[in-house]
This record gives C-alpha cells, sequence and structure tokens, in this order.
C-alpha cells in the first residue's frame, strides 16, 4: 500500500465541527474507497453503484439513516441525488451523525453538494500519486515534504534545494520512479512493480474505456461518443499548447461550441489542468489564452498509442501536473500561471505567492546552461510583485546556482522528492 497525503487531513477535518459531512472527489480510481476504508474502518460503506439497491436507499427517512448508518460512506453519491436531501436532514437534526461522500464525477457531485449541503461540508480532491507518495509502501510510512514544498513554504531559503543529486540513494530511487510516472503516468493500480509494461498499458485502456462508458455518459449524456474521442484524442496531441478551442474543432471535427464544452467536460472530471495566463501588467502584450496539460501523463500518452521517450510537450505537462498535484495535495495557498509575451518570451510555469512569484523554466534536456534560463532573468521588470526565485526544472543531474543565486537549476527528481 502506498500513503495519501490527504490520509492526515482527511482524519482531522472529519473529526471537527466543520467536517461531520466530509465530501472527497477526484478521478476514477484515484483511490479514494481505499483512502476511506482504510481512514474509516468503524464507518459502514455503501455504494451506489448497484441500480437494484438504490431504490431502498433513497426510501430511507432520516430517522432510519441515524438509527442504522449514524457513521457512513457513501459512496458514487451522485447516482443517487435525491439522497443529498436525507443527508442534509439527517445532518441538520442529529449532531453525532457522520458522513463521508465519494464521487468521481465533480461537476453532478459538487453541483448537488453546493446547492443542497452549502456550509454543511468539507470538500476534499484526490488526485493521481505524486512522486513523495510513491517512496512510501504502507500508509504508516512518513510522506516527506519535498524540496518543491519546503521551498513554497519558505522561498527565501533556497538552500534545501541544494545537493549532489548523482551521491543520493534516496534520489536514485526517486529518480527510478519519476522514470515510470513520465512513461506510465501515476494511477495507483499500475504503480506496481509486478506489473510488466504490456499490462500497465492494458490497464490504462481499459481505464480510458471505463472513463468514456461511465464518467463522459454521466457528465454529458451524449448519445454517441465518437465525437468526443475525437475531441479527446486530439486535445492530448496538443498537451502544453496554448488552448485554441477553434483549432481543436476544426481537428477533431466538431462545432466550436461542442469543443468548449467537452474541454469543461475534462477539466472537471480531473483529466486536464487549464493553466491559465498572466497578463496583468498592461503595458506589455502578453498572451490571454490558457495552456492545456493532461493531468496525468499515462493516460494522455495511451490516447495517442505513444510509447518511448517523451516528446518536449508531454515532459513539461508531466511536471506541472507534478507542481499542480503537490500544491493542491499540501493545500498551499498558491496559484498557477503561465505567461507569454506576443514577442515570444515565455515562462512555462508561473507561481504566485502571497508576496511574490517563483517563476519555473522546464527543460527536457540532460544538460542545460544559464542560456536555458534567458526569459526568466528580466521576469521582474513585467511582474506586479517580486520574484522571489527562479528555476529550471530539467533531466540534467546537477544542481547549478545561476544569476548569484536567483536562479537554481536542478533535476525534476530531485525538486519534487
Amino acid at each position: 500500500m502506498i500513503n495519501r497525503t490527504v490520509y492526515k487531513f482527511l482524519l482531522k477535518k472529519s473529526a471537527s465541527k466543520f467536517g461531520r459531512i466530509t465530501t472527497l472527489t477526484g478521478a476514477r480510481q484515484t483511490g479514494k474507497t481505499t483512502l476511506v476504508k482504510e481512514a474509516f474502518p468503524d464507518f459502514d460503506y455503501i455504494s451506489l453503484e448497484d441500480p437494484i439497491t438504490r431504490p431502498d436507499y433513497a426510501a430511507m427517512s432520516a430517522v432510519q439513516w441515524h438509527q442504522q448508518h449514524p457513521n457512513v460512506v457513501l459512496d458514487e453519491v451522485q447516482k443517487l441525488p435525491q439522497l443529498i436531501e436525507s443527508v442534509k436532514a439527517v445532518y441538520d437534526e442529529y449532531t453525532d451523525a457522520r458522513f463521508v461522500l465519494l464521487g468521481s464525477s465533480q461537476i453532478l457531485l459538487l453541483e448537488q453538494v453546493k446547492e443542497s449541503l452549502a456550509g454543511r461540508t468539507a470538500l476534499i480532491e484526490l488526485y493521481p500519486l505524486t512522486l513523495p507518495e510513491r517512496l512510501t509502501t504502507s500508509w504508516k510510512d512518513e510522506i516527506k515534504s519535498s524540496r518543491l514544498v519546503q521551498l513554497l513554504s519558505n522561498p527565501s531559503d533556497t538552500a534545501c534545494l541544494q545537493g549532489i543529486p548523482q551521491t543520493s540513494q534516496s534520489f536514485a530511487q526517486a529518480d527510478t520512479e519519476f522514470a515510470q510516472y513520465l512513461q506510465y503516468g501515476a494511477m495507483p493500480a499500475i504503480v506496481d512493480e509486478s506489473l510488466d509494461a504490456s499490462e500497465k498499458r492494458d490497464w490504462l485502456r481499459d481505464y480510458v474505456s471505463t472513463y468514456l462508458q461511465r464518467d463522459v455518459r454521466d457528465l454529458a449524456n451524449l448519445r454517441e461518443l465518437e465525437p468526443f474521442v475525437r475531441a479527446q484524442k486530439t486535445l492530448s496531441s496538443l498537451t502544453s499548447q496554448l488552448l485554441n478551442t477553434s483549432t481543436l474543432a476544426k481537428q477533431a471535427g466538431i462545432t466550436n461550441v461542442t469543443a468548449k464544452r467537452f474541454i469543461h467536460y475534462l477539466e472537471v472530471s480531473y483529466q486536464i489542468v487549464l493553466l491559465q495566463p498572466w497578463f496583468r501588467n498592461q503595458n506589455k502584450r502578453l498572451s490571454k489564452s490558457p495552456k492545456v496539460h493532461f493531468l496525468d501523463p499515462g493516460i494522455q500518452r495511451i490516447l495517442l498509442s505513444r510509447t518511448g521517450e517523451l516528446t518536449g510537450g508531454e515532459f513539461e505537462s508531466a511536471i506541472v501536473s507534478e507542481f499542480y498535484k503537490q500544491i493542491k495535495n499540501n493545500r498551499l495557498a498558491i496559484e498557477c500561471y503561465h505567461l507569454r509575451s506576443l514577442d515570444g518570451k515565455e515562462v512555462d510555469l508561473l507561481l504566485e505567492l502571497e508576496n511574490g512569484y517563483i517563476a519555473v523554466e522546464i527543460k527536457m534536456s540532460k544538460n542545460v546552461s544559464l542560456s536555458d534560463a534567458r526569459h526568466l532573468r528580466k521576469l521582474g521588470d513585467i511582474l506586479d510583485k517580486p520574484l522571489l526565485h527562479s528555476l529550471v526544472v530539467s533531466n540534467d543531474t546537477r544542481v547549478q546556482v545561476w544569476d548569484e543565486g536567483r536562479i537554481t537549476a536542478l533535476p525534476a527528481a530531485w525538486l519534487f522528492s
């Protein structure tokens, strides 16, 4: 088993006065059910996946729910929307009741939760595994704060980034795990040494099929999935690029309105991240288009039937995804952007902290130099808050410090572990 960063937070929140109803959402197969069964062994567990048993639960009164299931996990709760009203009634009448709600369809679940349980539930999201999580082997293993999390928690102290990765045994393990992540992604089911490459790819193909047959039909009520499949595959080929819905619509053979709708479905079902542009400086001509990044490189590559070495765009998306997951898992108050000027200057990832920014350049190269940081060096002239530090994240195994300590170049596996 692998420990999860949100495990302790989930326990703490559920035990508090504001966590009597806790909602855990995330993509299918990210480990929600496994997590809550480990965290709440004394809770009843009820899955609403089975349409045969749903009417029985729908007919139960608030009194019956409290008597029979005072502490309960309700899985796939979006399958029975009217049950949310029962949960609300139990919450309002019985202060000792505890609910944990699970769902893989964010839009359906959250619409119902926001309407009926506003102010009554704590929302927690579960993402595919991060590198520190992959380095654990049981629920009891401590998840170490990565160098990234240490830096974001105290950006004035960059000492955590320093070291000689090549001499570190822990880096060797992290580098091996990170290479697996780049090839097959971070879904918990395939982070297993006993599985060979073909078994992992078979699982990913089945995952994509299940996602289409269940989540997309729930989300969109589509009679035909083929247009969505075309759009999904087209978008996977555009990962790390500026999002142009007109281009997507043309390549996928759908209308512009449909393209926007499909993008929304992919975002709310945790398949993609739309990295918003930073353009607050009105004196500079800056792009106002978001960038699209697939949240899991294994799923993105299986959509294109790709194996072997990643493209530069695929590597960039994998790096952005790991940043995003670690920030979200650790509940850091940080906003993520990209920045691109119309004259070609670009910052792959711009992290906004309360008192400034951290800028990130992403390079797949195994040999980076100061020239790779050229877009970072005058970035402070554009921003509205101080540039606290800059990073060049790559496959180069050296840690290098440039520009009088203002820029650190380091291997991705070192930063994320």
